[in-house]
């Protein structure tokens, strides 16, 4: 029993004249509300690396996703004007065409009655012009009368109204009034240039005039890409900010778009803002519904950036260790805008010249 208790007193003993390393690594530095101060000669100075705080220019990438369309006034839907019968088909899928260019031909007794309404009404205007020249000629012999002439003015300008009318009527079709025959049939035409992208037309299909398009223009060397930004990054983007896109399908090339326009609302349900990107696409490789990336270029003139290592977490709270002098080191709160893999812009809490810790700092994270 003696032999033990002698055993026991001399562990303790040994125990109090040889403390543990972690003992040592504790009393090397104090820990103080936000303050480390570190004692003098501790080997933790010899692994601490600070550098001073200066300000530079930043550029960073802003990286959505996107969809491709087409441009909306490069885009035109045909469809038959008046209810009637494919008679003919002048296109074919993916055939180039102009402003102008007949795509069908429709027998249509509504257009018939529309060429007609046009001969009645310039028939009707003629004549009003032979009575109102003629009632010219009877007033300056002496013979007419004003009232009469002034009736003969009023009627030649409602003729007239009504003639143009009909006019614009069939110009409205791209029709050729000049050429017009009473009972052809209706050439309808494309309204742009572009390329055919749809075509549902069948020879001898009725079609009603409420029916949907049976065909599709699309002028696509210009597109534009719709990307969806998050609320909290919309102050990255610039107008005048050129935007990297990288397709799916072809990642090697390396395509440059403006922005064209940012929306003015809010998604509710996304918390993001549309951005169009206006994009050159003479090589046709850009496919309205394709799937592509979007890269935003940032560029911060004047920008506290730090080392990400010199950057320390804890509940939710960014901070780095601050030099005040001598041994002693501050546990300075920031805030960060934005990181990439090695470095953070820092919205808050340092200013240029302070002296921060950017390599060894862990050893000054206090143990609990």
């Amino acid at each position: 029993m003696n032999k033990i208790f002698t055993v026991c007193i001399a562990a303790l003993v040994f125990a109090a004249c040889n403390p543990t390393n972690e003992s040592i690594e504790k009393v090397d530095y104090n820990v103080g509300a936000d303050t480390v101060t570190i004692a003098d000669g501790s080997p933790i100075l010899r692994k601490l690396i600070t550098q001073k705080v200066k300000t530079r220019s930043y550029s960073f990438d802003l990286t959505t996703s996107g969809t491709v369309n087409a441009i909306p006034n490069n885009y035109a839907l045909i469809a038959a004007p008046f209810a009637g019968r494919v008679t003919k088909c002048f296109v074919r899928l993916g055939q180039e065409v102009n402003a102008g260019t007949p795509v069908f031909e429709i027998s249509s007794p509504a257009y018939f009655e529309t060429g007609k309404a046009y001969y009645q009404t310039k028939e009707e205007m003629d004549l009003a012009s032979k009575f109102l020249k003629r009632q010219k000629d009877l007033l300056n012999k002496g013979v007419g009368v004003q009232k009469d002439l002034e009736e003969a003015q009023v009627c030649y300008a409602i003729k007239t109204q009504n003639f143009e009318n009909a006019v614009a009527s069939l110009k409205v079709f791209q029709v050729d009034t000049s050429s017009l025959v009473l009972g052809q049939p209706l050439i309808v035409r494309s309204p742009i240039k572009g390329t055919i992208v749809e075509n549902t037309i069948v020879i001898g299909q009725y079609i009603k005039d409420d029916s949907d398009p049976v065909a599709t223009v699309a002028e696509l060397s210009k597109v534009w890409v719709a990307g969806q930004v998050k609320e909290k990054d919309i102050r990255y983007i610039s107008d005048t900010a050129e935007v990297g896109i990288t397709l799916i399908s072809f990642p090697e090339k390396n395509i440059k778009g403006k922005i064209y326009h940012i929306n003015s609302i809010i998604d509710e349900d996304t918390r993001s803002v549309q951005v169009l990107i206006a994009c050159d696409n003479k090589e046709k490789i850009m496919k309205p519904g394709m799937y592509v990336t979007a890269k935003f270029a940032h560029i911060i003139e004047k920008a506290i950036v730090v080392p990400l290592k010199a950057i320390f977490q804890r509940d939710d709270v960014s901070y780095v260790f601050v030099h005040l002098a001598g041994n002693k080191y501050l546990k300075q709160r920031i805030e960060t805008i934005t990181e990439d893999k090695d470095s953070a812009i820092v919205k808050s809490g340092l200013n240029t010249g302070d002296e921060i810790i950017v390599d060894g700092g862990f050893y000054l994270l206090e143990e609990k």
